[in-house]
């Protein structure tokens, strides 16, 4: 069984590993990409974005379990012109990932064993606990640094 120490060291490990490569993507490979996959700039926006779900949700699966766990729909996030995910600079976002992160990992070490299996429902997914959200928010970021170092291969 994972403690919630080993949680949180993994939860910090995978924010530090997702910001030492975002922070040096070199601006002219921020808008390289794989294939059809996201470029290094269009990934430091959606991190964002997410991390600030990801902020709110583990408050509400805190302190209102069973609540409804919206989802949303990041492919039409990463294209709509406004929220700018293909031009806009990306210091503000990692700046924005690092702040909820932090808060969020304050959070994280405050956890009680118990409060692993509580729960709300995530509208795509169903049954969300805050387990299955540390779980799939420390994995996010590292695909998301694995997604970036591609990026940079090329």
């Amino acid at each position: 069984m994972t403690t919630i120490a080993e949680y949180a060291d993994a939860y910090e490990k995978a924010t530090n590993e997702f910001l030492a490569i975002a922070t040096n993507v070199p601006e002219s490979k921020l808008d390289t990409q794989v294939g059809q996959d996201w470029s290094s700039r269009q990934v430091i926006h959606h991190c964002a974005d997410s991390e600030a779900q990801s902020y709110a949700r583990l408050r509400r699966l805190i302190a209102e379990p069973g609540s409804m766990i919206q989802g949303y729909d990041e492919g039409a996030w990463g294209s709509n012109p406004t929220l700018g995910y293909e031009e806009l600079p990306v210091q503000v976002s990692i700046e924005v990932f690092k702040a909820v992160r932090a808060g969020s990992l304050e959070i994280i070490k405050r956890l009680t064993p118990e409060q692993l299996q509580l729960s709300g429902v995530h509208s795509e997914s169903g049954e969300f606990t805050v387990e299955k959200w540390l779980k799939g928010y420390t994995r996010h970021a590292i695909d998301h640094a694995e997604q970036i170092t591609k990026n940079l291969a090329l």
